[in-house]
């Protein structure tokens, strides 16, 4: 592991030679190497699960994971994060990715080789509370999120990025297009959640406050519901992570953590933000998003909100295009981060 703090410039150069090195080592190891799972989920966890810890020490990722130190509520955290240069011809352009609630950086391996190789430098972040990074209790808000990404970009000397998001992710780039506008030169959204205000059709409650327990059939049907048409037998590894760490001795802070997040989609909306948002602005997913009742027209609020965007609703995709149709939706996304910024979005498609 690498620990980034304060770094010089050459010292980041020779850092990220070093990560995509170790990165290949890691793949020819094989320690990343595919599963077979079976075409339908099993009923029951196999019997052969154990508990995952709270950090995934033992989740290996596609390239070295860098931490950047930073304290939030009199609290010191790492921030983990993977900083993949272009393995193709570099563009000069950055892209930062977010991802959504129930993953990690790792999960979008395949979006960060397909952006690396069309020659962008790639940033991906477990948020805090998320993957390897720390998993401290406190009030968590997209203002943080939106900060922390700030911090790390800072830390690098990226004073120019692309943003893009899935899934609450694409709320944490919503959040970060509009409180660092001279920072992003394109944002997408990708099957973006919190498409309304919650708060007007429910009235709020104490999250620690009833609710079932977290078990293995409750997380597969969480993930089942984002592919609604067919399921895909490797993600069964996301729920297997998922389910290992109810088995840890950490579940219960976890549990406590996960409340707090997603008690945040009710406590901080971003559906006020979209409107004060300028930069070029691609909204995107399937229509067929198990996550979002009538997720096609939600997107189009969202499309027209926004000040200056464009929108691609992939009939009969769920809600991780990105999974489901991973050739045309990279194609779809580099044709528009390559695009000028400075363009209509009207104009680009």
């Amino acid at each position: 592991m690498f620990y980034s703090n304060n770094k010089s410039s050459l010292t980041r150069s020779l850092l990220r030679q070093a990560c995509t090195l170790i990165g290949t080592a890691l793949f020819a190891s094989g320690l990343v190497a595919q599963e077979a799972w079976p075409e339908v989920a099993p009923s029951e966890p196999p019997a052969d699960w154990g508990a995952v810890s709270a950090n995934f020490e033992e989740i290996p990722y596609p390239y070295p994971v860098q931490f950047l130190e930073i304290n939030r509520f009199q609290q010191d955290l790492r921030y983990a994060y993977m900083d993949v240069p272009p393995s193709g011809r570099a563009n000069g352009q950055n892209v930062f990715i977010q991802h959504g609630m129930n993953f990690y950086s790792e999960a979008y391996t395949n979006t960060i080789n397909a952006l690396s190789a069309a020659g962008f430098r790639v940033i991906a972040v477990d948020r805090i509370g998320y993957g390897k990074s720390s998993k401290p209790i406190l009030p968590y808000s997209f203002n943080m999120v939106a900060a922390n990404m700030k911090a790390l970009l800072d830390e690098l000397g990226i004073e120019k990025t692309a943003i893009v998001g899935h899934s609450m992710g694409g709320m944490a780039v919503s959040r970060f297009a509009m409180m660092y506008p001279e920072v992003t030169t394109h944002v997408v959204m990708v099957n973006q959640i919190g498409l309304t205000d919650q708060r007007q059709s429910r009235p709020w409650s104490d999250p620690f406050v009833g609710g079932g327990a977290t078990t293995y059939q409750s997380i597969l049907r969480g993930h089942q519901r984002y592919f609604p048409l067919k399921w895909p037998p490797a993600h069964l590894e996301f729920v297997r992570r998922q389910y290992g760490q109810t088995l840890g001795g950490d579940w219960p802070r976890l549990a406590q953590i996960r409340r707090l997040q997603g008690q945040m989609l009710y406590d901080d909306p971003v559906v006020y933000d979209w409107q004060h948002i300028a930069t070029k602005a691609l909204v995107v997913g399937g229509e067929e998003d198990g996550l979002v009742d009538d997720f096609p027209a939600l997107a189009n609020n969202v499309a027209n909100q926004l000040q200056n965007s464009a929108i691609i609703l992939y009939p009969n995709v769920g809600h991780a295009p990105q999974i489901e149709i991973p050739d045309l939706f990279h194609k779809d996304l580099i044709r528009f981060l390559t695009s000028d910024a400075d363009e209509p979005a009207s104009d680009w498609q």
